[in-house]
């Protein structure tokens, strides 16, 4: 079977095992998935390995015509961009089953929803036809309701109604942009490669791109419509949270990296200023808002919209100016290290909540003291958020930062103060927290601090983590022939 369709696949199948499995059967039920996400896991390193960077384009495509009236067809394919965020999504998958064993509450369910959501973002991420990514798309998004309303905590029926209401409008913009790109092109095919070659009028570009990228963007936590993300990530479980921000974010800024900035490349040039400043406001005002917070996932939520204003910043920058490689690499680059970053934030500070039932950032004092390996797990995860030298998002912020001053020098100024109110939230987060006396209320934390399989997940994260950060050019080597194909073809 093709590589693409077996990856795609292989969460489809255990979707369909999980709804013929018994409601008891939860130990099997937990097995399937973590196999599931473990064989994903393999054949995206097997993407991977397998991809030839010297080329840089499309690569394993597969094309099955659907409904040939209208030229929709399935048809896979991936550039050095898809193959990185196929990876991440397996990763972020695998280790979210792991971060969740313990559930016991309608595990069948929660499984099913978490798997649909799986199958969805993986469709995105290799999808060549407009209507199979928005199908997909579509359907990576309606999960996130009832995974929040069902599994969720605090007021969990807000934040999933806000979710919806946020990423439905989201839709809304979207679908007219897409069809009004099917019908300008005349082409009869929804197909993006053969779209690609179409040259679009101009001013068509300048209507309709704010459609794409608004659309998209609303996902991504574009600034101002980024409100419905800390909301849900509050409420939402651990995993679902890692997903959330680990991949689900990264949905939008793919989008308007493949269907806005190829499709549409001088509406994205006309635009780009507007939201270069949207991106920059986003950076400051998400690390502003993130140092105000008083509870853990709050704090997390909101450095989120910082940085993914980093990677909406550099998508934005790539279609600028000289430094066009740099912003559109670092961008890259940080979808993929925010996405691991964000993963293994929520997957710890999940497994605080559920032993102390408390989120609240100044209930804690010394918990350094009573809960080491945990407490060293979200450091190593603050660390990273604040672009320490050794790990992955240091490069990612670093490749977009300098082409920032390079383009514009007052909003890379801007951005770099950004970076420095992100280490100030992360300190006063493991100040009042984690050191100083350890409060007695928690002094049975002591017993239950991570062990055994709590580490596994964790561990496969920061070992991401640090081999990027060390070893960037696994990265960049692959991000850069792609950049260099994907430039090329305007």
């Amino acid at each position: 079977m093709p590589l693409l369709s077996s990856i795609l696949l292989t969460p489809v199948i255990t979707l369909i095992i999980l709804l013929l499995m018994p409601q008891k059967a939860v130990r099997g039920i937990r097995l399937i998935c973590a196999l599931s996400g473990l064989l994903t896991c393999v054949l995206s390193l097997q993407l991977w390995m397998g991809y030839d960077p010297t080329s840089g384009g499309i690569q394993f495509e597969e094309i099955i015509p659907w409904v040939a009236a209208i030229g929709i067809s399935y048809h896979l394919g991936v550039d050095g961009f898809g193959v990185i965020l196929v990876m991440l999504n397996s990763i972020v998958y695998f280790t979210g089953v792991l971060t969740m064993w313990d559930l016991e509450d309608r595990v069948k369910e929660y499984f099913a929803f978490m798997v649909l959501l799986v199958i969805g973002v993986f469709g995105v991420f290799m999808s060549l036809d407009l209507f199979f990514f928005f199908f997909f798309y579509e359907i990576a998004v309606v999960p996130m309701y009832p995974l929040i309303l069902i599994w969720g905590s605090g007021n969990r029926a807000y934040a999933g109604m806000k979710l919806m209401l946020f990423l439905l409008a989201g839709s809304a913009l979207l679908f007219p942009g897409l069809l009004a790109i099917y019908h300008h092109a005349g082409l009869n095919t929804f197909d993006i490669i053969a779209l690609s070659a179409h040259t679009f009028d101009p001013q068509f570009q300048i209507f309709v791109y704010p459609f794409i990228y608004i659309g998209f963007g609303v996902l991504a936590g574009l600034f101002p419509f980024h409100g419905w993300s800390p909301t849900g990530h509050v409420a939402a479980p651990s995993a679902v949270s890692m997903l959330h921000a680990g991949v689900l974010m990264k949905l939008g800024a793919f989008g308007i990296l493949t269907v806005g900035i190829r499709l549409l490349p001088e509406g994205a040039a006309y635009w780009a200023p507007t939201f270069v400043v949207l991106a920059v406001i986003g950076i400051i005002y998400g690390a502003y808002v993130a140092m105000r917070q008083t509870d853990f996932k709050f704090v997390i939520g909101f450095s989120s919209v910082s940085h993914m204003g980093i990677v909406l910043l550099g998508l934005n920058l790539a279609i600028l100016g000289p430094v066009v490689i740099d912003a559109l690499n670092g961008a890259v680059f940080q979808m993929f290290a925010h996405g691991i970053m964000t993963a293994l934030f929520f997957s710890t500070a999940g497994y605080i909540y559920d032993k102390s039932h408390s989120k609240t950032i100044t209930d804690f004092g010394g918990l350094g003291k009573q809960m080491p390996r945990a407490v060293s797990i979200f450091i190593v995860a603050g660390l990273c958020g604040a672009g320490l030298p050794g790990l992955a998002s240091f490069w990612a912020e670093l490749l977009v930062f300098l082409a920032a001053l390079k383009t514009y020098p007052i909003a890379g100024v801007i951005v770099i103060l950004g970076l420095v109110l992100t280490a100030v939230y992360i300190l006063r987060v493991f100040n009042l927290a984690f050191f100083g006396a350890p409060n007695p209320k928690w002094e049975n934390l002591k017993a239950q601090d991570m062990s055994g399989l709590h580490l596994i997940p964790r561990a496969i994260l920061i070992a991401v983590l640090v081999i990027f950060g060390f070893v960037p050019r696994l990265m960049l080597d692959l991000i850069n022939s792609t950049t260099m194909a994907f430039l090329g073809n305007f």
